[in-house]
């Protein structure tokens, strides 16, 4: 009895068929690319005409190697962290050339002049758990946010986004020049009302 043949499947065009795929996937993915944390580190060496900063223009958050934060030398629990930072940041207690006319804070003469000259200055211990010291730089990054937010929309409405939302978007690879354009004059508008001046030392040991 004659044997029959084993059907053969033609996979001739199948390499083919892969790099196209292939291609296909290369053009429509969406690479993200991390910016990392934002942040002013000390200089490496000192300026010879270091500027004057009051020491009211300051707002210390330390966090010690049992995880404990220290805010203005005061223990303070992590939940309050970004609202103090905010009354501290939006405090308008300046006079004279220093005045802010768009804060909301009460203007407490013991309190930060503007948003200009506001420093946040974070220290951690190098036992500082990696959580802890995540969380605190998010309420800190939050409490401008917060209000960059806050006058992004009242002073662009017509938007219809706050000022994350637009950050987002001016960032997004996809969203066309011409949206990014109308876009960058409002964002920097925001940033220069409200400054991050987070300025973090290098870890040591903090008791």
């Amino acid at each position: 009895m004659a044997k029959r043949s084993a059907p053969e499947v033609n996979a001739g065009s199948m390499a083919d068929i892969a790099f196209l795929l292939l291609i296909f996937f290369l053009v429509t993915t969406t690479i993200e690319t991390d910016s990392g944390i934002n942040r002013k580190l000390p200089p490496m060496e000192e300026p010879e005409d270091q500027p004057i900063i009051k020491e009211k223009n300051i707002f210390t958050v330390v966090v010690n190697k049992n995880n404990d934060l220290l805010v203005e030398e005061k223990l303070m629990e992590l939940s309050d962290l970004r609202a103090e930072a905010i009354a501290f940041l939006d405090n308008g207690g300046g006079k004279n050339e220093d005045f802010c006319d768009y804060c909301q804070g009460d203007r407490s003469p013991a309190s930060s002049d503007n948003p200009q000259k506001a420093i946040i200055a974070l220290k951690n211990d190098r036992e500082t758990s990696y959580k802890i010291y995540i969380a605190v730089q998010n309420e800190l990054v939050a409490a401008y946010n917060d209000l960059r937010n806050r006058e992004f929309t009242k002073r662009f409405p017509e938007t219809g986004m706050d000022f994350v939302m637009a950050d987002t978007k001016y960032s997004d690879p996809r969203t066309s020049i011409e949206e990014k354009e109308k876009l960058k004059d409002k964002i920097k508008e925001v940033k220069d009302l409200y400054p991050q001046k987070l300025s973090e030392a290098e870890p040591k040991k903090v008791n």
